[in-house]
């Protein structure tokens, strides 16, 4: 490969600056400056001066180091599109067969080391380990560089994914690092390092940060042909869009997929993609889910705040927050504009909502809109409503429905079956376009569909069946599908297969899951405790539902505040965590949802005592909120499920806990208690 080769695809040569050692030593630094500036100005940022002298002096720094043709390659500014952010430096070696990538970052005038920085470099190797493939078999050594520390140590503590723990070195303790692996290797590393496929699968939090900084969805995420790529589903909605406007259509699109397939990212990507509120086909994201709402808009006005104060531009927070909500709403809000104003369309002509599987039931609304709204004469449904605002427009409109199956958590959510319901009823004009799979059993709608068939276009790229929150293993929905349906053999053998990728682990004691969390979390990676909302009696582990988590604080403060989910002392229940996620997660599973030799018992913690659930719906809400809990995590999970109290206290008895436990440890799910060797594994 070309010295300073450019960065023309996102698949192939992520690097602004590539060279072997030889020829690295022997340009001068104007001339690798001018590759750097060539290749960064093609992808369309900005040189300042402030980044010249930086790469300046980082070329200095290690031309003063290295010998003259040095064995090994060497790349400056590696691309990690999923973090929105490049490495300063990147050296492969190979040594006796091992590969090794060493990722450096540079902290120029700097005496100390910061977390955040050292979570920084440790993020880099992470990123490379799970997500590039040449890279899934090399030994990764994070170094945070800091040029005035005196800090020489080397001691390489490595983890069993072979990533080492980051070393904090200066320039000294760099150059006896470099010379240690130039000593020993032999052989010139393989040069197709970093053409090989980069497959990310960001968090919704991460992607909507990339996304509202202009990043295409096919640059953030997993693009193998092997999975129900992300882009093609994009590319198939942006199509309808465009087609409604051309052709003047009213059309509904309803865009399907197995838990973390990454359903909202493909709203989030086509309303990034239609943000311009002058376009004709400008678009609103919209979610039911308040949590996620809140989440995203913080998350996204940090990021802007947090970029343009580094541009010295400060006091803009409040002109930031309404920008950002102009993109993001509740859909509520939407909702209650349209019944304010009873006349006039809203300004979007096309709309994506979230999670509209949770949108109320007639029943719901109607109740919902006399007592707080004081509208007596309402009389529908959400959805019914919604797609009565939207056709108000007289040439056309677009509504993109976001449906998880088996979702439902609350009373009243009413399910996609309520969508098609009211376009069979009331709005015969609106197309639908939607997926052969949405007559799967958990979307519940088989019914409504044999009404609509008549008006329905059936796509296939509109149902994503791969789950790319859990990246290390794409089987986790189908394991706690089998798990929840008490499907025993189907768990275990699937158990079997990705248990070593993604360790799904039990313990009775929730200090020893709670270590286990530490020991697994690494870098800006998050952990945090979960629990169902009807676990009241949790308590006496100070895990208490009822206290309020506030998911801002919970997902986005670092772990040094104690309302972090971090620190592993606020519990998140399903309403608070549905739609988000976290890296390793702690379920916390009560005496409410018990596994029984006849199937799952439901029950209701009421007068101080557990009461049976008899509602079937309100029984589906149960087991569907453990559905939410265990496919929180994208890396690991750890269940706690307490020992049984004798009397006095009669609501924790063995009899609530232990037969889940035992079911649970049936299929092969070990105890770390039983072996501390798991709970220090590191991963």
């Amino acid at each position: 490969m070309p010295e300073g080769s450019p960065n023309n695809s996102s698949q192939f040569n992520r690097a602004w600056y590539h060279a072997s050692g030889g020829v690295f030593s022997q340009k001068t630094r104007a001339e690798i400056i001018g590759h750097l500036a060539q290749n960064s100005a093609r992808d369309g940022f900005e040189l300042v001066p402030e980044q010249a002298e930086a790469w300046n002096t980082e070329i200095s720094i290690l031309q003063n180091l290295l010998p003259i043709d040095f064995p090994g390659e060497i790349f400056l500014e590696f691309n990690i599109p999923r973090m929105g952010r490049r490495i300063d430096t990147v050296f492969l070696f190979e040594n006796n067969n091992d590969r090794y990538v060493i990722v450096i970052e540079f902290k120029i005038c700097e005496k100390h080391f910061k977390q955040t920085d050292i979570d920084q470099v440790w993020d880099y190797a992470l990123d490379l380990k799970n997500f590039h493939e040449g890279s899934h078999h090399a030994k990764i050594i994070p170094v945070l560089v800091a040029s005035e520390s005196r800090n020489n140590e080397i001691f390489l503590e490595w983890f069993s994914d072979g990533i080492a723990r980051p070393l904090t070195i200066g320039i000294a303790g760099l150059e006896l690092l470099l010379k240690s692996f130039i000593n020993q290797t032999s052989t010139q590393f393989s040069t197709n390092w970093q053409s090989t496929p980069y497959r990310p699968t960001p968090t919704i939090i991460e992607a909507a940060r990339a996304l509202y900084s202009e990043h295409r969805v096919e640059n953030i995420t997993r693009n193998d042909a092997g999975a129900k790529n992300i882009q093609l589903t994009s590319t198939r909605v942006e199509t309808i869009i465009a087609e409604a406007a051309d052709h003047k259509k009213k059309v509904i699109c309803f865009v399907t997929g197995v838990p973390g397939s990454g359903k909202t990212l493909v709203g989030l990507n086509v309303a990034t993609q239609k943000r311009d509120e002058n376009s004709k086909t400008h678009a609103v994201f919209l979610s039911g889910n308040e949590p996620l709402v809140a989440v995203l808009n913080a998350a996204l006005v940090r990021d802007e705040v947090k970029r343009l104060a580094a541009k010295d531009v400060r006091g803009q927070k409040g002109k930031i927050t309404q920008k950002v909500k102009s993109f993001i709403q509740n859909i509520h809000h939407f909702r209650d504009e349209g019944v304010r104003d009873e006349i006039n369309p809203p300004s979007e002509h096309v709309v994506i909502f979230d999670e509209a599987q949770r949108a109320w039931n007639k029943k719901k609304t109607i109740d919902f809109m006399r007592r707080k709204k004081k509208e007596l004469d309402f009389n529908m449904s959400e959805p019914e409503f919604l797609i009565s605002y939207m056709d108000r427009h007289k040439d056309w409109a677009v509504i993109i429905c976001l449906v998880g199956g088996g979702q439902e958590i609350h009373n009243g959510e009413a399910g996609i079956s309520a969508w098609i319901d009211a376009v069979n009823e009331t709005f015969q004009h609106w197309e639908i376009y939607l997926s052969n799979n949405i007559t799967d059993s958990e979307y519940a709608a088989v019914a409504s569909l044999e009404n609509a068939k008549t008006r329905s276009i059936f796509k296939d790229e509109l149902h994503l069946n791969v789950s790319l929150r859990s990246f290390r293993s794409e089987n986790v929905s189908n394991f706690v599908k089998a798990l929840l349906d008490i499907d025993a053999t189907n768990a275990r053998e699937m158990l079997k297969n990705f248990s070593e990728n993604y360790p799904i682990v039990l313990t009775r004691n929730l200090h020893d899951a709670k270590r286990w969390l530490r020991k697994h979390t690494r870098g800006s990676q998050r952990c945090g405790l979960l629990a169902s909302s009807k676990a009241m009696r949790l308590k006496p582990f100070a895990i208490d539902v009822k206290t309020n988590t506030d998911p801002v604080h919970y997902f986005l403060d670092e772990n040094t505040d104690t309302r972090s989910s971090c620190f592993l002392e606020h519990a998140a229940t399903e309403f608070q965590v549905q739609g988000l996620e976290l890296d390793w997660a702690c379920v916390a599973w009560d005496g409410d949802f018990r596994a029984t030799s006849n199937g799952w018992r439901f029950h209701d913690f009421k007068g101080g005592k557990w009461q049976n659930i008899h509602d079937k719906n309100n029984q589906s809400f149960l087991k569907n909120a453990y559905r939410v809990l265990l496919t929180r995590a994208r890396q690991g999970v750890v269940i706690f499920i307490p020992n049984g109290n004798y009397p006095p206290d009669q609501t924790r008895k063995a009899e609530f806990l232990d037969p889940t436990y035992n079911y649970l440890r049936s299929l092969g799910i070990p105890d770390i208690s039983e072996n501390s060797s798991i709970v220090d594994k590191g991963y």
